[in-house]
């Protein structure tokens, strides 16, 4: 297979929470000069509102490698820091806010979102963040095939970047509990497994037909080719609290693509597991995180994932050396040793909880660790 069709795009999603840094809490209804300053300095990147006025989106320009990437993260982070401190403003980059009443937000005032949130009624349930990574390969019908053989290894990209263990100032058992909260709407889940373009067009047609949804935009899966760009774009990731730990999961879904795409051209996809399985370690995922156990359908029983990933790392060296980010992809064993964003609020508050510190104060303290990890390295 010739180099040039190995080639991989990159670009990256992140949606933060604006924070009033003297009660921690979100600001329902922040100064527009915000954005604005932000698409001042935005440069090749963009920056958007999200459907809460409390949130701010970034997309980085489009990336041909990492070390591209790396430094488009880093501007894009740095670019809405900087903006928002400069009206006395935090961010935080966290795909629940720890304590905020969901009640007391207010959507942007725009058609889209006026829509939307009539029609999905649990407004409780999009006052979440993400992180969204596209990858630009191959033709249509390859980018469909990798597509679902990417579906297998959802539930890991959950786990390495769950930053969601609080929801209304409680600590709710899961690490990625952002899922939970999308999962009561529609098509927030795995997507099908396609074997052909054709087919994904042909149930977006059905959709269309019968008045479901508008466009594939409305496909809001773990996974789907963009309805904008000829990507496949990673929809089931928490936007992680850590820039090196978002780095690594670009990575290692790049690296996996990559592999894939060799496989492929050599006609050696690996079997599709069932729907079923994955669905069901998409939920282990969310509840542990990097304590999880997956269910292996390869050779059956559990597999711990820090033995899976240590597994995969091995198997995408070769990848990640084409890429260039062998740096990045070796940081998910180290997620895995010393736990994700999740892991790292809940060791947090349990500490401030030890050293006695009510309810209010440990989730506000948690507050102040994301907005510092959100800022580091930018």
């Amino acid at each position: 297979m010739p180099d040039n069709d190995l080639t991989i795009t990159l670009g990256v999603e992140e949606e933060f929470f604006l924070v009033d840094p003297e009660s921690r809490d979100l600001i329902a209804d922040p100064d527009p000069a915000i954005f604005e300053t932000c698409e001042r300095a935005s440069g090749p990147h963009t920056v958007v509102r999200e459907f809460l006025r409390s949130q701010i989106e970034t997309n980085t320009r489009v990336c041909a490698n990492f070390v591209e990437l790396r430094n488009a993260l880093t501007e894009t982070r740095r670019l809405v820091i900087d903006a928002a401190r400069q009206h006395e403003v935090a961010v935080m980059a966290s795909s629940t806010h720890p304590f905020a009443d969901w009640r007391l937000q207010l959507p942007t005032p725009k058609e889209r979102y006026q829509r939307l949130a009539i029609t999905l009624q649990e407004r409780r349930s999009l006052l979440v963040g993400g992180m969204h990574i596209h990858a630009g390969f191959g033709d249509p019908e390859s980018r469909i095939r990798i597509m679902t053989a990417l579906r297998r290894y959802l539930p890991l990209l959950n786990a390495l970047s769950a930053s969601s263990p609080f929801s209304a100032g409680r600590e709710t058992g899961f690490k990625s509990y952002r899922l939970n909260l999308l999962n009561v709407m529609p098509r927030f889940c795995l997507p099908p497994a396609f074997s052909t373009r054709r087919e994904y067009e042909n149930l977006l047609e059905t959709y269309q037909s019968l008045k479901f949804i508008e466009n594939g935009s409305e496909f809001w899966w773990d996974l789907r080719p963009s309805p904008k760009y000829p990507t496949i774009e990673l929809r089931i990731c928490d936007v992680c609290t850590s820039l090196d730990d978002a780095l690594a999961v670009a990575a290692v879904y790049a690296s996996l693509i990559r592999k894939l795409l060799r496989q492929d051209a050599a006609g050696a996809l690996p079997p599709e597991p069932a729907s079923e399985v994955i669905v069901e370690n998409r939920w282990l995922a969310s509840r542990y995180g990097v304590m999880a156990f997956f269910g292996d359908p390869t050779v059956g029983g559990r597999v711990d994932i820090s033995d899976q990933v240590s597994a995969l790392v091995e198997g995408l060296t070769e990848d990640a050396g084409a890429l260039a980010c062998e740096k990045e992809l070796r940081h998910s064993l180290t997620i895995i040793r010393n736990g994700a964003g999740a892991d790292r609020q809940l060791d947090h508050f349990r500490l401030c909880r030890l050293e006695g510190d009510g309810i209010p104060d440990a989730v506000r303290s948690v507050t102040d660790l994301v907005i510092r990890e959100t800022m580091d390295g930018t």
